[in-house]
């Protein structure tokens, strides 16, 4: 007998976002937040390999912080 059983993850949940899953999160476009996370400096950006993902709790504070993006 086969369980196929798929968990869905909330996004508050999730610790890393996927730059759409941070779009989606934020309200920014993904070619902003492609141009925010291309600083060698960004905190909030982890490199799985080539791809990206967004440390959402640095990515929130982050946010908070800023005046304008």
């Amino acid at each position: 007998m086969e369980i196929n059983e798929t968990k869905q993850v909330l996004l508050k949940d999730k610790p890393l976002l996927t730059v759409s899953e941070a779009a989606a999160f934020s309200g920014i476009g993904k070619h902003k937040l492609y141009e925010m996370s291309d600083d060698p400096n960004c905190e909030f950006v982890l490199w799985n390999g080539t791809k990206r993902m967004f440390k959402r709790e640095k990515f929130v504070e982050y946010l908070m912080r800023a005046y304008s993006i």
